[in-house]
């Protein structure tokens, strides 16, 4: 496609097909405040194109969890009337910097622990006998606490429990061979899977 051929306007159609999301939704997007048009003699949408950057922000960030009354807060910081300029979208970049480096923390922790105790309780794991002894993490609160990654309380039991984690992360290696067979495939109750730690 040539530059003279690139349209500076959308119709709804064109839209859904360049960014992937059905017209239901980019209708359902524009009642809700997220994305604006203007209409036609024929009453007939026409989308500015760069709205596209628009909903492929809205989509990525509601893959992330994050609310619609959030992303529209977030959007709310563009100006009308005109094209965001970058500097324009690093502010909605620095709203949010402190809740997505707390999800990419989040993320990795489950990515690089889920096979391992994470603290939920459930006590089905051999990790979980060094690293939640007695389910001694309860002590700080309801929820996988390995995961969270919230300050500990330090109090009794919790303490326990801090010093197993210590102990786990060094020997996390160990644990894995101390589970596996003589054909060196992991046993049920190996490292490999977490069953009963949804």
């Amino acid at each position: 496609m040539t530059q003279a051929a690139i349209s500076r306007e959308l119709t709804i159609g064109q839209l859904a097909e360049r960014s992937g999301v059905a017209p239901s939704a980019l209708r359902f997007y524009e009642e809700s405040g997220l994305i604006g048009s203007r209409r036609t003699s024929g009453n007939q949408r026409r989308y500015r194109r760069e709205t596209l950057r628009r909903v492929a922000f809205i989509r990525v960030s509601q893959n992330l969890g994050i609310p619609l009354a959030e992303i529209r807060e977030a959007l709310s910081l563009l100006p009308d009337g005109r094209t965001p300029t970058p500097e324009d979208w690093a502010a909605v970049s620095e709203r949010w910097r402190g809740d997505l480096d707390a999800r990419i923390h989040q993320l990795t922790q489950l990515r690089d622990h889920l096979s391992g105790c994470i603290g939920c309780g459930c006590l089905s794991l051999r990790d979980c006998a060094l690293a939640n002894p007695g389910d001694a993490l309860a002590e700080r609160g309801p929820g996988a606490r390995r995961l969270t990654g919230e300050a500990p309380d330090r109090t009794g039991a919790a303490d326990s429990a801090d010093a197993a984690d210590s102990s786990v992360d060094g020997l996390a290696d160990g644990a894995t061979v101390a589970a596996t067979d003589g054909s060196g495939t992991e046993g049920s109750e190996g490292r490999s899977g977490a069953p009963g730690c949804p």
